[in-house]
């Protein structure tokens, strides 16, 4: 006799409510993954401001110029970059979404790629993170505004 015969039914009751339990142990017993950790970024300067130690203001010499905040759907983004005689050196992010712990987690994992990418390509023409569209779109157009700045 099979095991799902219709004049059984509390059998296929008892091997359908078995079924549920397993598949709920199985789902609930995946562990996450860890939660990225958040850089702590610096204390904002002021919109455009560049300064270049030594007096330099050419190409050669050191310049850090800070981009235009960037407004995006989730929060303002802004980044500030390091040139070195003419070549990137540095990015930093000195404004971006925090205001929930999501944000804070897609900000902690999308600003370390997106600066190696900038570094990397040494232009703002660098791609998206995936899961963070809004914020990599911020962050090109801010570094973009700054290179711009720069005169690069």
């Amino acid at each position: 006799m099979h095991a799902l015969k219709k004049n059984r039914p509390l059998r296929r009751v008892v091997l359908a409510s078995a079924a549920t339990v397993s598949g709920l142990v199985m789902l609930l017993s995946l562990k996450p993954h860890t939660p990225p950790r958040i850089a702590a970024a610096p204390a904002p300067a002021p919109s455009g401001s560049a300064s270049a130690p030594g007096g330099s203001t050419g190409s050669t010499g050191t310049r850090t110029v800070t981009g235009e905040t960037v407004r995006t759907r989730w929060g303002p983004v802004q980044v500030r970059v390091t040139l070195r005689n003419g070549r990137i050196t540095d990015v930093t992010a000195l404004s971006y979404p925090t205001d929930n712990p999501r944000d804070r987690e897609i900000s902690g994992y999308a600003l370390p790629r997106l600066r190696r990418e900038a570094l990397a390509a040494q232009s703002a023409d660098i791609d998206a993170v995936s899961g963070a569209t809004y914020t990599s779109d911020g962050y090109r157009r801010s570094l973009q505004s700054a290179l711009d700045s720069a005169g690069r």
